[in-house]
This record gives structure tokens, C-alpha cells and sequence, in this order.
């Protein structure tokens, strides 16, 4: 549910996206995974930059709880969330975003032939990530990453 009291996390992803120069660390591109950084985190809320090569992408995951929203500042990125018991894709140019609730699953990749850069934002921080497997169209936990361990 909406509450107006709270920041809109798209918002926030743009705000973040539209001032890249007041970020702590610049975007990098790591040949060997896709690089992220913490950008900024309050009590309410943190902001992430990550930067993906062509090929690049996550599992299966969820949020461990945490609503979010992101937005793709370069690049072309494919989201795709279990719709049925397969994986649908929804691709999101530069200048796109996507909010989402606290179960979202997603698996997020670079299918283009050029570099991406996306912000994220997380409503409460990241404490926990669950990797999924989808078999014989069912979500089943994999393994859970904890914040400080796993990232």
C-alpha cells in the first residue's frame, strides 16, 4: 500500500540517475561480473548503482522482504518475472524504471550489445537476497545470501 509519508522509490532512482557527479564512486565495468556500489542509505531507504556488460546478469532473487524500484540509466536491460510458471521478459531502455513490492522476483540481464548503468533503490535496506531455481514451473529456494556475507 501506498503511504505518502514514504518517498517514491522511483523518484529517489531518478533523482540518484540524473546526478551522477554527486555519487561517491564513478560506474565501473567489470569484465568478470556486474559491478555495484552503495551510492547512499538512510533509515528509510538505500540507493545502489550497478553497471552491466553485455551478458551480464543476475539469478532468480528476490528482495529478502525489502519493496525497491529501479531505473536504467545507459544501456538496455531485460527484467524477467514468473508469470505463469515460465519467466516473461520486459525490456527497459535508458530513461526506464520499474517499481516493485516486497515479494518480487526477478532475474535482470544485459542482452545488448552495449554497456548498461541502472540505479536501485531498497525500502528497508538489503538484509537478505533468496536465489531461486524455477523447475516444472515452480519457484524453489536455492540458497540465501546475507548482507555483509554475500555482498
Amino acid at each position: 500500500m501506498f503511504d505518502p509519508r514514504q518517498p517514491d522509490l522511483l523518484a529517489v532512482a531518478r533523482s540518484w540517475a540524473a546526478a551522477p557527479a554527486r555519487w561517491p564512486v564513478p560506474p565501473r565495468f567489470d569484465p568478470v561480473s556486474r559491478w555495484y556500489a552503495r551510492l547512499h542509505h538512510t533509515a528509510d531507504h538505500e540507493v545502489w548503482a550497478l553497471s552491466w556488460l553485455p551478458g551480464q546478469g543476475t539469478d532468480l532473487h528476490d528482495h529478502g522482504g525489502s519493496s525497491g524500484a529501479f531505473l536504467v540509466l545507459a544501456g538496455v536491460l531485460t527484467e524477467e518475472t514468473v508469470s505463469g510458471g515460465r519467466l516473461r521478459p520486459h525490456h527497459l531502455a535508458a530513461g526506464s524504471g520499474r517499481r516493485f513490492g516486497s515479494r518480487h522476483v526477478h532475474v535482470v540481464t544485459n542482452r545488448g550489445d552495449e554497456p548498461a548503468v541502472s540505479v536501485h533503490v531498497y525500502r528497508p535496506a538489503l538484509r537478505r537476497m533468496t536465489r531461486y531455481l524455477l523447475a516444472d514451473g515452480r519457484l524453489r529456494a536455492a540458497e540465501v545470501a546475507e548482507a555483509g556475507v554475500a555482498w
